[in-house]
């Protein structure tokens, strides 16, 4: 994958899903709230919540994970070291394809955490 540039990568990751969201208003809005559930505070903060998912982008091999993820976990006040632990996890059971998507990951959180 090795995107050199996540904030356009964001950008068109954003202009894709808008036009998901006005084709299927429907699901797209149903698939908005439970996104907004899932990451609301409760027994766990969003930040421990966006960093579960990062990693499991990073086990399922997503790219638009990778970057929605790593933006939000930086915007939730994510450290570097969280996020490497949590690419760490990631590492351990997924294996190698792991620790390639985990190296994007840590570079999508790099890239995005610039404030």
């Amino acid at each position: 994958m090795s995107t050199e540039n996540w904030g356009e990568f964001v950008n068109l990751l954003n202009k894709r899903m808008a036009a998901l969201r006005e084709a299927a208003p429907d699901a797209m809005g149903g698939f908005r709230a439970l996104a907004q559930g899932a990451i609301k505070a409760g027994a766990l903060d969003p930040k421990m919540k966006e960093l579960i998912a990062l990693a499991i982008g990073v086990s399922s091999r997503c790219e638009g994970c990778l970057a929605y993820h790593a933006k939000a976990a930086a915007a939730y006040g994510a450290t570097r070291e969280e996020v490497a632990e949590a690419i760490g996890v990631a590492v351990y059971m997924g294996g190698g394809p792991s620790a390639i998507y985990g190296s994007e990951a840590l570079a999508a959180f790099d890239a995005l955490s610039v404030k």
